[in-house]
């Protein structure tokens, strides 16, 4: 019986590349994380979190994007301290913060799919500012409306008091977070990687 070897790829030099910078993005928000701030009128803190979704979502698109939140989210739940304040464990994807987390993949995948028109990825140059805030804001739409639904569940508060408390007192802090992204990604260092 002959037992000759060639050089098989199982996997793809993209799929791999691709890979390693969900995981980077992943990372990326982690480190995100402890960037944290309290809230007095809420019981969420305001973080960088949501900046790196929206740059996972533009930068990495509608598939990959969602894949680095997922990544993440993983690595949270067993016990990796990258949630708010450094904090990790399942609990935390069960807490009064639960719904924003459990939204990043999929605002991560609206952004996505917002900015690139569909799956393939566009060149980033070829997309326009407005369409660059309207995909973010779709991103924020989507992380408020599934974080303000898991705060009322679990802290048993009124619809008024879920959106005041989960989010009209972050809605200055995701302003800065949309320019912070449109100014990552046009500025000149991206340009040039």
């Amino acid at each position: 019986m002959s037992t000759a070897t060639e050089s098989v790829d199982l996997v793809g030099h993209e799929s791999t590349r691709n890979l390693a910078r969900a995981a980077l993005f992943a990372a990326l928000v982690g480190a995100f994380a402890y960037v944290s701030f309290p809230v007095p009128l809420s019981p969420a803190p305001v973080t960088l979190q949501v900046l790196g979704v929206f740059l996972a979502g533009v930068l990495l698109g509608p598939v990959w994007g969602p894949a680095a939140l997922g990544i993440y989210l993983a690595a949270g739940a067993l016990g990796a301290p990258v949630f708010s304040g450094g904090a990790g464990g399942l609990g935390h994807l069960v807490g009064a913060t639960a719904g924003y987390l459990w939204s990043y993949p999929v605002a991560a995948g609206v952004v996505g799919l917002a900015v690139h028109r569909g799956t393939t990825l566009r060149d980033l140059e070829t997309v326009g500012v407005p369409t660059l805030v309207g995909g973010l804001i779709a991103g924020t739409v989507v992380i408020y409306a599934v974080g303000v639904t898991g705060l009322a569940l679990v802290l048993g508060l009124d619809p008024v008091e879920a959106v005041v408390q989960g989010a009209l007192v972050f809605l200055p802090a995701e302003a800065a977070k949309i320019a912070a992204a449109v100014g990552v990604v046009r500025s000149d260092s991206l340009a040039a990687a």
